[in-house]
């Protein structure tokens, strides 16, 4: 069934020509469809930023084919995937990028490896997988291609996924693996918020003293506060200031979020 949006989310950045290709290639295949470009500065190679990002994302958008592409794998064995879920196709390596926001979406129901040449560019670039491959097979999926057609099924257990982050409950609290930093500094957990429901109004995070408040005001100006964020994941941040400079803390780190006593 045809579908009119399409979303592409990448580490491209913004300098270079890529996302432009990326377009043209859609407005050229189906013209009709309207891009949301969710973001092009993943940083590079960063595939757990980028699912994150992703998988944070597409549920608050229109019913349609989201394409993500970071993959520092492009041009070796990895397989290029698409993924039929109950809330909209997914387009991209196979290297676990797409697999928290099929979740988000419901669940994988069907998944092929992008083999099928006459979906693709008529010469594929080792390195511009983005632009050779998976732009058009998006394009064609929104048109309303059958995605059988795209290539061979894949089992999705057999799909590529990313370690699980590190999530302990302890006496006082719970360590986390830091997931994400964003572009104001906050620092998000792997943790889910209820794991902050019992801690007091004021708790250590990395060994600093924090509020446990609901939002950023619920510390003085200049001060830490740890709080259920938007994507109901535990977060740090600095009233006015960059959480993630206080604390030092870079993703995959490990933060102890604990009762002060």
């Amino acid at each position: 069934m045809p579908v009119a949006w399409i979303s592409l989310t990448t580490d491209y950045g913004l300098s270079d020509g890529f996302v432009a290709a990326c377009h043209g290639v859609i407005g050229r295949l189906a013209p009709a469809a309207r891009v949301i470009d969710v973001t092009h500065l993943v940083p590079p190679a960063d595939v757990r930023r980028g699912a994150a990002v992703l998988a944070q994302t597409v549920p608050y958008l229109p019913v349609g084919v989201h394409v993500a592409v970071v993959d520092p794998g492009v041009g070796t064995a990895r397989r290029g995937i698409a993924l039929a879920t109950p809330g909209g196709l997914l387009v991209g390596p196979d290297n676990g990028l797409l697999l928290d926001a099929a979740e988000a979406l419901g669940g994988v129901t069907a998944a092929v490896e992008l083999t099928n040449p006459g979906w693709l560019a008529p010469e594929v670039s080792r390195t511009f997988h983005g632009r050779d491959v998976f732009a058009p097979v998006a394009a064609r999926l929104a048109l309303g291609a059958p995605l059988p057609d795209a290539g061979p099924a894949v089992d999705p257990a057999d799909l590529v996924r990313l370690p699980e982050p590190v999530v302990r409950p302890e006496p006082d609290g719970f360590t986390a693996e830091v997931l994400t930093v964003d572009h104001f500094g906050n620092v998000q957990l792997a943790a889910p918020g209820d794991l902050l429901a019992t801690l007091p109004a004021r708790v250590w995070v990395a060994g600093r003293a924090a509020a446990h408040g609901r939002t950023f005001g619920d510390a003085p100006p200049g001060e830490l506060v740890v709080h259920v964020d938007s994507a109901g994941l535990v977060a740090a941040a600095v009233n006015g200031g960059r959480a993630v400079d206080v604390l030092a803390v870079r993703p995959g780190d490990l933060v102890a979020v604990t009762a002060a006593t």
